[in-house]
């Protein structure tokens, strides 16, 4: 393992000047700081990170909380944080994985131990319990998602509630009438989960506005529990004509419980997936949809994060506009004779 020492000899400097270069705490010459880079490519040097961190007060770690739940959608959450990592890679910083659900104690327990410079958080509720402990903190935060105050915070997320309104529009728009909500879980709800709360209130506040007639039933996405919110949706609205789908694991029970109803798609009954691209496309009929974007959501958060470190951000609110992308199973309501 090369040692700084190592790298002074090949520089021809002293070891104090290739620490400086590497912190950057006093001024080099351009020449002497190339001549110390240049040795320490070729020879593959690489500071201790905890050394390193001593010497800066900087771990160069950013702590990401991902709760994985068994009712939320794992591949979106892992996506997101693959999105992180790469990012983060790219202003040299890695990334610490929290997956369990501790809540406010993983908080205390990062900013307490040192072990990140800063945090993102996901999962984000209405009334979370870990924001005044981000709050109080002096590490920088950002959340993936948008809590029912946003005084003081950096957020970043999909506007969900725009999501449900232009959900509604489009159903609107064909003609529909009467349309049906299939939701995620009803824990998600329980715990007034962000996304799923603001989409609600897009889809509600829209649908009243233009004269439509909503339902919404949580679902936990099995085949069973699919099969069961489907029927009594028919049974307590028999004329509901358009389905919207917050909820992945749902999607494909859903359009086998359709087929062998006998209900085709979209000629009897359309469907609209707020949905990850990949569901909406491998899906038959391909869905209409509004996708997470979830690559977009990982690296404005760290973008976020880093302008925080840096000191040139102090908060804000970045919400990404909703595309939906009109494809098979949306199309004008049945006429009724």
């Amino acid at each position: 393992m090369v040692t700084l020492a190592e790298v002074a000899r090949h520089a021809g400097v002293s070891a104090s000047t290739v620490s400086y270069v590497l912190s950057g705490k006093r001024s080099i010459s351009d020449t002497t700081r190339r001549r110390v880079e240049q040795s320490i490519q070729e020879l593959g040097y690489h500071p201790h990170a905890g050394a390193r961190a001593l010497a800066s007060s900087r771990s160069n770690i950013i702590a990401l909380m991902v709760p994985l739940r068994t009712d939320m959608y794992v591949p979106v959450m892992m996506e997101i944080a693959i999105a992180v990592a790469t990012t983060a890679r790219g202003y040299g910083y890695d990334v610490l994985l929290l997956t369990g659900e501790e809540g406010p104690q993983a908080v205390r327990r990062v900013a307490a131990s040192g072990l990140a410079d800063a945090m993102i958080v996901m999962d984000v509720e209405l009334e979370d319990e870990r924001i005044p402990l981000l709050q109080a903190s002096e590490r920088p935060s950002v959340l993936i998602g948008l809590p029912a105050d946003t005084t003081g915070l950096t957020c970043v997320d999909l506007d969900f509630e725009a999501t449900g309104a232009l959900c509604s529009d489009h159903l609107a728009d064909l003609g529909h009438r009467d349309i049906a909500v299939l939701g995620e879980a009803p824990a998600v709800y329980q715990r007034h989960t962000g996304f799923a709360e603001r989409t609600l209130q897009g889809l509600r506040t829209r649908a009243a506005a233009r004269g439509l007639r909503l339902i919404h039933r949580p679902c936990e996405g099995t085949y069973e529990s699919t099969a069961g919110t489907v029927s009594r949706i028919f049974e307590e609205r028999p004329d509901t004509t358009a389905l919207v789908v917050q909820n992945e694991a749902a999607i494909g029970p859903l359009l086998a419980l359709l087929r062998q109803q006998g209900r085709a798609v979209p000629e009897d009954v359309s469907v609209v997936a707020i949905c990850p691209e990949p569901v909406a496309t491998q899906s038959a009929p391909q869905l209409t949809s509004v996708a997470i974007p979830a690559q977009q959501m990982g690296r404005h958060a760290v973008e976020l994060v880093i302008a925080k470190l840096e000191g040139r951000l102090k908060e804000e609110v970045r919400l990404l506009e909703p595309q939906l992308t009109l494809r098979a199973s949306s199309g004008p309501a049945p006429v009724s004779f």
